[in-house]
């Protein structure tokens, strides 16, 4: 019965992939956040802090993404809240392969929340139908300055 429900789970991640528009990727260059802006015809803020940038995408469907950049121009960690389900090939870039193959190996009860802890990627993610959240983050690549508790 688990592995049906992670079979399920994985399967609507892939179905619902293409709900957002692609977005930058984990470990992917800050470059990219003008044109995820005009691709999803969002309002930008950007937020500088103590040795990174927070960039807030809202688009005018509600989700909203935080795409963390450290001062070499890196994206670090990205964190959301989407009434669907998002990109999450577009959002963890090369990371995602790596996420899939743990999802699926991952032994967790029902529906819960999903918590991804393997070799230098963290992704956490849960929700139901219009309120999705969730974050991913390279913990070696986190600058000192950054609390766990910042990305969200």
């Amino acid at each position: 019965m688990r592995d049906r429900t992670i079979s399920l789970l994985l399967g609507a991640i892939c179905t619902f992939a293409s709900a957002l528009p692609a977005l930058a990727a984990l470990g992917g260059d800050v470059a990219s956040v003008q044109v995820d802006q005009a691709h999803i015809n969002a309002s930008l803020r950007v937020s500088p802090s103590n040795g990174y940038t927070v960039h807030e995408l809202r688009s005018p469907n509600g989700a909203v993404v935080r795409e963390f950049a450290a001062s070499s121009g890196k994206i670090f960690a990205i964190a959301w809240q989407t009434p669907a389900l998002p990109d999450l090939r577009q959002l963890l870039g090369s990371y995602f392969e790596e996420f899939q193959n743990a999802a699926a190996e991952s032994r967790r009860p029902g529906r819960s929340p999903l918590f991804i802890q393997h070799s230098g990627l963290v992704v956490q993610l849960g929700g139901h139908m219009r309120s999705f959240t969730g974050r991913a983050y390279l913990p070696d690549q986190l600058p000192s300055s950054v609390r766990l508790e910042d990305i969200r």
